[in-house]
């Protein structure tokens, strides 16, 4: 990456909802959010997310010298995403927007689906239409990126550079063991329902292997398929029965031994990815696979121009298949904040990287993520194109059978909140600290505690 300029936030706000200060004015300032315009001439675009990941495709994607953009300085305000922190610190910054001189102000932000509702259900977001973007240069965007980010008033206000449909990656070796095989067509044959994929995990058993990791590893595959969102009109937090369905398998599996008792981005659980580990697999949505999983796999980090050199741990030893479900996992959004000085930076940042086919190919082909752009990643699919990775392997074919099939209707604006909550309450459950029942319980604590304006079902 480029010598571009970090401002890495240090300190942590109080939580500020967006949604409840969307309307209102602050007591320090006569104006308020709706009366700030988008302007050009800025001579800083600051832009608030939670990793470097964004900065990177900055770097090798949108013109860039050093740490400038047209003479424009880059200013990187990263915040770490866990408990909130960074809604914490992004919502503060917004908030004080209306007081800020435009050179002080919020620019632009990142966004997730977890929590995207908050913000383009508020006057803190833009109409992309604003900014200059047209249905033409959105046509070849996946719907599901479109749909999470538009509002009430049917206004897009976030684009993504990446869509994030979810495979289930395993092990060739630990398949050919257990299976017989290792070809991703028969081994999703043995892994099509929830029942077929239980019935392997106690093949994986007898041979020694365990057929997850951890507690989390299928909870975004249950969570995806939800027959509503966590939270109602009434403002009660929901337990789906489909997240139920989740609790009891990983009590099941840590019972019967089919996993080792880790919880995501442990050691345990990075260690059982690379060759020493004896788990089937993983569930993983494209992000994962290019960068988490394959940096895992690795004994040590050997590169080679910039490219990891097969044979080095488990590289190769990998392949994807669809799995029991079709689900999602993530995906990151570019918001316009009101009031920014740089509106058509923004709007060619936003196209450059969101809506060029040719862009989003490049990405696609420099890193093996999946990106938000139909036709490059159908003509990929039905090309050559293959990671030395996963054993020579074309997944982009099965993401873009994938990708269509994502469903966000049953999201809220507290995903983020209640799916950390409810994973470390059950994770005491299956530690077999507290009963079930007391479980769910801690759970319904927690998330009232983290937003006092939920509260449990009557």
């Amino acid at each position: 990456m480029r010598n571009m300029k970090k401002a890495i936030a240090l300190s942590m706000a109080t939580l500020m909802a967006v949604s409840a200060t969307a309307c209102g004015s602050s007591s320090k300032t006569s104006k308020s959010i709706k009366d700030l315009k988008l302007t050009n001439g800025g001579k800083v675009l600051r832009i608030y997310c939670w990793n470097e990941e964004i900065q990177s495709r900055f770097a090798d994607y949108v013109e860039t010298a050093e740490d400038e953009i047209d003479g424009t300085k880059i200013e990187w305000v990263v915040t770490a995403n866990k408990d909130n922190a960074y809604q914490k610190k992004l919502d503060e910054a917004l908030k004080a927007q209306p007081s800020k001189e435009a050179k002080d102000r919020v620019d632009m932000y990142l966004i997730e689906a977890d929590y995207a509702l908050k913000y383009v259900n508020s006057d803190y977001s833009v109409d992309v239409k604003d900014l200059g973007l047209t249905d033409d240069d959105l046509k070849d965007q996946y719907q599901y990126t479109k749909d999470i980010c538009t509002n009430d008033k049917g206004e897009l206000k976030a684009v993504s550079w990446q869509a994030t449909p979810g495979l289930f990656a395993y092990r060739r070796s630990i398949a050919k063991d257990v299976l017989g095989t290792d070809d991703p067509e028969e081994v999703q044959k043995s892994l099509a329902s929830w029942e077929e994929f239980d019935k392997v995990a106690a093949k994986a058993h007898e041979k020694g292997y365990k057929m997850l990791s951890g507690y989390d590893d299928a909870y975004r595959v249950f969570s995806n398929n939800v027959s509503s969102a966590w939270v109602n009109d009434k403002k009660e937090v929901v337990i789906d029965d489909n997240i139920m369905k989740w609790v009891d398998q990983t009590k099941t599996y840590t019972e019967n031994g089919y996993n080792n008792k880790s919880s995501l981005w442990d050691d345990t659980w990075n260690a059982d990815q690379g060759s020493a580990g004896k788990v089937f697999g993983f569930f993983y949505s494209t992000w994962g696979i290019n960068f988490t999983l394959l940096g895992n796999s690795l004994d040590t980090s050997v590169e080679d121009g910039g490219k990891e050199e097969v044979g080095n741990g488990a590289y190769g030893d990998y392949a994807v298949c669809q799995g029991p479900e079709s689900y999602y996992w993530g995906g990151s959004w570019l918001v316009a904040a009101p009031g920014s000085d740089n509106k058509d930076l923004i709007c060619d940042i936003m196209k450059k990287l969101t809506c060029d086919k040719d862009t989003m190919k490049k990405i696609t082909e420099d890193t093996q993520d999946y990106t938000n752009n139909i036709s490059a990643m159908e003509e990929l699919a039905a090309s050559d194109f293959h990671s030395a990775f996963l054993g020579g392997q074309n997944h982009i074919a099965l993401f873009a059978e994938a990708a269509p099939k994502i469903d966000m209707s049953n999201t809220s604006a507290y995903d983020q909140g209640c799916n950390e909550e409810f994973q470390t309450a059950m994770r005491e459950y299956f530690d077999g600290n507290v009963t079930k029942e007391e479980a769910i319980e801690n759970f319904y604590k927690a998330i009232t505690k983290k937003y006092p304006e939920l509260k449990k079902p009557e």
